[in-house]
């Protein structure tokens, strides 16, 4: 795939007026030295994910900056994405029995996008594991080269971060979502939060009646409570253990759950895992799950802004943005501690983390009797989200990481 096409723009304006002038004043002071100078963006997928997401937010606001940025998007084989599916997993700590096949599939892939990519950008940012061993096409004339993991690397399987490192530690720098995903590496090593973009069709105020609609397409009834959960249908997010905490609530609060999302063109086991979550839910009739493409940001909005608790139970988590576009609606949220989520969840002030299935329940069950503390949960996490989780921030130290590149050769 070529440069993938962007959203369509927002004025920089229109975020002065949420976020105050001296945020897009510092941003057009940031851009200023970087105007003609090229960026490149790789990533393994165009649609599906929190990158994908983020990318198509982020480059047309460089665009109005007047900097030449373009995303481009590796291809590879069901083959290549279900062995990057495993690095996955096993970075994230779950047991693996490297094949040395499966090395070898990975960097063939590699190989063949290095004969289809331009890699000649004099800032080259390539986005987590799948596309890592592109730094083999590094120009001789020393072109700067980032590597962003979005994913949460702090136990890694030793095989595979073995295999990856000797990649990674080619970059001249690399950044995460987390300090605790931090490995030892010889290059510099930056904090780099994901974001969400406030005026997206995700994340801006919607009409009343279109919440009121999207309740009643998917049949769900406004008047009880209803429990949420966006996110792909992954083993990592733990649909099933979304299921099994809302059983417990349940039987105390006559509640909905709702189990929404997609999955993405790099991840194959979407499809098995909605089945394992169907299975599970067995019919029920309050349990709502709901496939939706990535193309349906205001149905994803919509639920979300209905939702009296949003959950987000994930095992493991890079981040997990569909934190903070729930904070930033305002919405209390029941999250696990793991990954990058403790990061937005600041426990009894933005949220609340639980570590268990019953911890899970037992936090929901809490809310649901003191709306009162609900509701100002959901305040003090829509002004961290403002603080720090935004894609004018997110941009701001883009701009800041290709100065500081700029200066070290």
């Amino acid at each position: 795939m070529s440069e993938v096409a962007i959203a369509s723009r927002i004025p920089l304006d229109d975020y002065a007026a949420l976020l105050g002038a001296g945020e897009i004043d510092e941003l057009r002071v940031l851009a200023k030295p970087l105007k003609g100078r090229s960026m490149q963006m790789i990533n393994s997928t165009a649609v599906g994910g929190g990158v994908a997401e983020i990318l198509i937010r982020l480059l047309p606001l460089a665009e109005e900056l007047g900097l030449n940025m373009r995303w481009d998007v590796m291809t590879g084989g069901d083959d290549f994405y279900g062995v990057t599916k495993s690095f996955h997993n096993a970075l994230h700590g779950a047991p693996y029995h490297a094949d040395p096949k499966d090395f070898e599939i990975f960097l063939a892939c590699n190989q063949q996008n290095l004969a289809r990519l331009p890699l000649d950008a004099e800032f080259m940012i390539i986005h987590d594991p799948q596309p890592a061993a592109l730094i083999e096409g590094r120009k001789k004339n020393g072109n700067h080269w980032a590597w962003r993991c979005h994913i949460d690397l702090s136990h890694p399987n030793r095989q595979v971060w073995d295999f990856l490192e000797k990649y990674v530690a080619r970059y001249d720098a690399s950044m995460f979502s987390s300090p605790e995903f931090a490995r030892e590496l010889p290059i510099p090593q930056y904090l780099f939060y994901p974001a969400i973009d406030p005026l997206s069709e995700k994340n801006r105020d919607l009409e009343p009646e279109l919440v009121t609609q999207t309740l009643a397409r998917y049949q769900i009834d406004p008047l009880r409570p209803i429990l949420t959960q966006i996110s792909r249908f992954d083993r990592l997010k733990d649909p099933v253990g979304v299921i099994r905490a809302y059983r417990i609530v349940k039987r105390y609060f006559d509640c909905q759950l709702v189990l929404a999302g997609g999955s993405a063109s790099d991840d194959p086991e979407g499809a098995e895992v909605l089945k394992e979550v169907q299975q599970e839910a067995n019919g029920e009739a309050d349990i709502h799950i709901l496939e939706l493409p990535a193309w349906a940001p205001l149905e994803v909005n919509a639920l979300q802004r209905a939702s009296t608790i949003v959950i987000q139970k994930s095992l493991r988590e890079g981040f997990g943005l569909t934190v903070s576009e729930a904070l930033w609606k305002k919405k209390p949220v029941v999250a696990s501690a793991v990954g990058g989520i403790p990061v937005q969840i600041i426990h009894k002030h933005t949220g609340l983390l639980a570590h268990s299935v019953e911890g899970t329940a037992y936090q929901i069950r809490f809310l649901l009797s003191h709306p009162e503390i609900a509701t100002k949960l959901g305040e003090n996490g829509h002004e961290h989200v403002k603080e720090n989780f935004l894609i004018t921030q997110k941009l701001k130290r883009y701009l800041t990481l290709y100065l500081a590149m700029a200066h070290t050769k």
